[in-house]
């Protein structure tokens, strides 16, 4: 996918008078886009759309109107983008008790090593890779960075409905499994194309 440039953004003026169908258009992508691993985490792949839309919510919410400044918030999300043959997901890690978020964090510690989540195909795993930074050895961010790169076959897989398909947490505190629908297959074989 195309990254983005200061050209795609709009304006706080144009951009208001059309936030409302452009948001409702992102929470319908997004419902295909959201999967949740259990209770506790939930991953969005993210495309060109979600990424903009971002950035525009960002610029609104924070009154940005230099360029300069515009440009930094690209240079931040354009990295989220899928590659070629990629797949580009925000993992979130959803603590509602504020009193247990330390203690479920520190359960989860190892969780972005780069095994414990991973894209199932059939009989192929193909492993999360973690983007740096968003942890430390003592301490677990709630949000990630996650991408999943296919091979020219598995992509052919993945567009397979035939093929089962589903995502998968295994931690030695947290396993979940989720098996990717029809729909969320679609939307996703998008971005790999």
């Amino acid at each position: 996918m195309d990254a983005l440039q200061l050209k795609d953004i709009k304006p706080l003026s144009e951009y208001e008078p059309i936030r409302k169908a452009f948001r409702e258009r992102i929470i319908a992508l997004k419902k295909l886009r959201r999967v949740p691993l259990g209770d506790r985490i939930t991953m969005v792949f993210e495309n060109r759309d979600t990424l903009l839309f971002q950035i525009q919510e960002m610029m609104r919410v924070e009154h940005i109107y230099d360029p300069k400044k515009i440009q930094d918030e690209l240079d931040t999300y354009n990295p989220l983008i899928a590659g070629p043959g990629e797949l580009s997901a925000t993992l979130f890690i959803e603590i509602t008790e504020p009193d247990r978020i330390k203690e479920m964090l520190d359960g989860l510690q190892g969780i972005d090593d780069g095994r414990s989540i991973y894209l199932e195909l059939g009989t192929d795993r193909i492993h999360g890779q973690f983007e740096s930074g968003h942890s430390k050895e003592d301490k677990l961010s709630a949000v990630h960075y996650v991408r999943f790169r296919l091979s020219t076959e598995q992509q052919a897989s993945f567009r397979n409905a035939a093929t089962p398909g589903a995502l998968v947490v295994k931690h030695p505190n947290y396993s979940e499994r989720t098996v990717l629908d029809r729909a969320t297959r679609e939307a996703l074989s998008k971005d790999i194309a």
